[in-house]
C-alpha cells in the first residue's frame, strides 16, 4: 500500500496567519523514519562575530513561510507530490558553549545517517554547516559543495578561536570533509585583512566567483558552469542570507553592500537541479534586523527551492 504523502495546511483550510507552526505549515515529526525530507532548525547564534540574533532564525524563516503553496509554478516542481516530507524541529543546542553545540549538532545529523532522509536545515549562523558536514562526510565520503555567501569563511581562526561562523570552510577542508575539485563559492566580496583573503579556497581547489563577476548578469549560465565542476556525486548547498545584498535581505548579522539580487538567489537554487543533492542549509538569518519580515521570507522560499531540486521531485 502506497504511504500518503505529507501536505502542507492549505490557506483554504485554515487561515495562513493561524494553524501549524512547522516549515511549511507541514506535519511534524519525531523521527526520520519514513521521510525523504526533513526540516530541521539549529537556533544557533553564539559563534556570530558582530550582530547576533541567528538563534530566532528557524523560528521567524517558519513563520514567514506560511505564504509558500505546493507547486512551483515557474518550474513545474511538485515535491509533495513524490516525497514524503516534514518538520524535524529544531536541534537542542547548548546556548552558552559553542563547541558543545557542535558536538550536539553533529550528534545529530549523524543519528540520522540509518536513514535516507535529506537534511533541509534552517539557521543559525554559518558554524552549524561544519557539524553537519562531519556528519555527512561520514555516511558520503568528501563531499562536493556550492557555497553561496558575502565572505569566505576560510579564516584561519577568529579571536583565537578554531570554530567560529568565518572558519568554517577551512576547518572543512583541513579534516577531509570536502572534494576541494568540486567546491565551487559564488558572491563574495567586499575587504580582506590581506589582499590575498579569497585566494586561501582557491588554492585548495575551489572555484570562487565574486559578487562582481556576477553583476547585471543572469546566473543560469554559470550555474551550467557549476554543474559541470560539480558533476557525479555528492553535493552540499550552503547558502548564507548574506550572499544577498542588503537591500533584499537586511536581516543578517554581516551585511555586505553589491550582493546578488534575489532573481539571482533563484537561479542559483533553481541551477542545482540535476546535482545529487545530500543536504542544504539556509543560514545567517537575524529577525532582529528585519523589522519587515522580508529576510525571512526570502529564506523561506530559497529553502522551499532547495527542496524542488532534490532528486525523487515530480514535475507537473
Amino acid at each position: 500500500m502506497t504511504p500518503t504523502l505529507n501536505q502542507p495546511q492549505s490557506g483554504n483550510e485554515m487561515p495562513r496567519f493561524a494553524g501549524r507552526g512547522t516549515m511549511l505549515r507541514l506535519p511534524a515529526a519525531d523521527s526520520p523514519q519514513g521521510l525523504d525530507v526533513g526540516f530541521i532548525g539549529v537556533p544557533l547564534d553564539i559563534g556570530t562575530s558582530l550582530r547576533a540574533g541567528t538563534r530566532f532564525g528557524p523560528r521567524s524563516i517558519r513563520n514567514e513561510s506560511v505564504m509558500i503553496r505546493p507547486y512551483n509554478m515557474a518550474t513545474g516542481a511538485a515535491p509533495f507530490d513524490a516525497l514524503q516530507v516534514a518538520d524535524l524541529g529544531d536541534v537542542p543546542i547548548n546556548t552558552y558553549n559553542l563547541l558543545e553545540s557542535v558536538r550536539i549538532i553533529e550528534a545529530y545529523y549523524e543519528a540520522l545517517s540509518p536513514f535516507p532522509v535529506v537534511p533541509l536545515t534552517l539557521g543559525g549562523d554559518h558554524t552549524i554547516t561544519l557539524p553537519i558536514l562531519r556528519a555527512l562526510a561520514r555516511k558520503h565520503g568528501p563531499i562536493g559543495l556550492i557555497h553561496v555567501d558575502a565572505h569566505t569563511d576560510t579564516n584561519n581562526d577568529m579571536f583565537g578561536e578554531k570554530i567560529a561562523h568565518g572558519t568554517t570552510f577551512r576547518r572543512a577542508v583541513e579534516e577531509g570533509l570536502l572534494d576541494c575539485q568540486r567546491v565551487v563559492q559564488i558572491g563574495q566580496r567586499a575587504q580582506g585583512y590581506t589582499s590575498d583573503d579569497f585566494q586561501w579556497g582557491v588554492n585548495q581547489g575551489f572555484k570562487l566567483f565574486t559578487a562582481e563577476q556576477c553583476w547585471h548578469r543572469s546566473l543560469n549560465p554559470l550555474m551550467e558552469e557549476v554543474r559541470t565542476t560539480l558533476g557525479q556525486g555528492p553535493v552540499y548547498l550552503s547558502f548564507d542570507i548574506d550572499g544577498i545584498d542588503p537591500a533584499w535581505a537586511p536581516g543578517t548579522g554581516t551585511p555586505e553592500v553589491g550582493g546578488l539580487t534575489s532573481i539571482q538567489a533563484l537561479e542559483i537554487v533553481r541551477g542545482c537541479k540535476g546535482l545529487q543533492l545530500v543536504g542544504g542549509d539556509l543560514v545567517e538569518v537575524s529577525p532582529p534586523y528585519d523589522v519587515s519580515g522580508n529576510t525571512s521570507q526570502l529564506a523561506a522560499n530559497l529553502l522551499f527551492e532547495m527542496l524542488c531540486v532534490l532528486p525523487g521531485v515530480a514535475y507537473r
